[in-house]
């Protein structure tokens, strides 16, 4: 390990040596690193606290306010203070190798949500999210039978699960061959793709900003008249797209197709203002990343999926089966 890293490690140590926690020396330690803060998370927080209760482990659930800066922060104090595991959603896949590389020459670390493929991580959990992003290009079709003008809402693009939703999304408006996951060609954020019947104006990111998000669909909605249709790939994206619409008086003209299950996401498809969701099963990343960790700390490899990646599939939501779905989801989180 590098002097640098030696360092920065020992300074994160410092930086939480204030908290105050009961800890059993003996027990198995692991991690659950998000890419930000959101409802999402507090889903797979659940599943994970399950699966620690579940396996016999402790599990710490991190969430970093602010973006890459924190998330690297928190897992050096992880690494510096001898954990056994680490489950991460990485920010910045691309720019993310190094240092996960670094990671994993010191513990057990599996991507989950959002992968890193390039990096030494032990295995990915999540679902196919350019498939996720075709089923959710046929949602818009769905609703706009006859063609339209799309614009795509999204946190970051640096995310490799932002990506290949987009492109999903891109790909199946367009009518192009479906891609193989491992191999998807990106088309730029920049310019305005145009189709036989669909149309994508461009995608505005927010960066995890809850106001930029709602600013960028008000924006949207001022510059493009014959805007159609809003696609919100983060799970905050389609709420606050949602308010736009209402506040602009635009329900009637302007159609909303999502990505998860926020409460005002389903509330919306209840309503009739939302056509559809892809929801993902955050709680299954959560528990499944435990369960996963817990057995490669006790040395038993075989709980590794073949491939390196645990699909974890995603359910398309629409009104027929909202109700049932939102009821299921508030059992898994103790709501119900």
């Amino acid at each position: 390990m590098n002097r640098l890293l030696v360092g920065l490690l020992c300074a994160a140590a410092a930086a939480f040596a204030g908290c105050d926690r009961n800890v059993d020396p003996d027990a198995i330690r692991i991690a659950y690193v998000t890419n930000g803060v959101d409802p999402f998370w507090t889903i797979a927080e659940a599943g994970a606290l399950a699966g620690a209760e579940a396996f016999g482990v402790e599990c710490e659930v991190l969430m970093p306010p602010k973006g890459l800066v924190d998330q690297k922060r928190m897992v050096e104090a992880l690494l510096a203070n001898g954990i056994d595991g680490i489950a991460i959603s990485p920010i910045d896949a691309k720019n993310q190798v190094q240092f996960l590389n670094e990671a994993a020459a010191l513990t057990n670390v599996i991507t989950q949500d959002s992968d890193a493929p390039d990096s030494d991580r032990l295995c990915f959990i999540g679902m196919d999210n350019y498939q996720a992003g075709l089923e959710a290009g046929k949602l818009v079709k769905e609703v706009l039978p006859d063609g339209g003008k799309v614009m795509i809402f999204v946190g970051r693009l640096e995310q490799l699960n932002a990506q290949q939703r987009r492109q999903g999304v891109i790909d199946e408006l367009l009518d192009r061959p479906v891609q193989a996951l491992g191999s998807v060609k990106l088309d730029p954020p920049g310019a305005a793709l145009e189709g036989p019947k669909y149309s994508i104006l461009g995608t505005r990111t927010d960066n995890f900003d809850y106001a930029k998000a709602k600013s960028n669909a008000e924006d949207a909605i001022a510059a493009y008249a014959e805007l159609n249709c809003m696609v919100g790939l983060f799970a905050y994206n389609t709420p606050a797209c949602l308010t736009a619409v209402k506040e602009a008086g635009k329900l009637d003209t302007i159609e909303l197709v999502s990505f998860d299950e926020q409460d005002g996401t389903l509330q919306g498809i209840i309503d009739g203002h939302v056509h559809g969701t892809v929801s993902q099963q955050p709680y299954q990343y959560g528990y499944q990343s435990v369960r996963i960790l817990a057995g490669l700390a006790r040395g038993d490899r075989s709980v590794l999926p073949e491939g390196g990646f645990l699909e974890i599939p995603g359910t398309v939501v629409r009104k027929d089966n909202v109700e049932a779905f939102w009821e299921e989801l508030k059992q898994l989180k103790g709501d119900a």
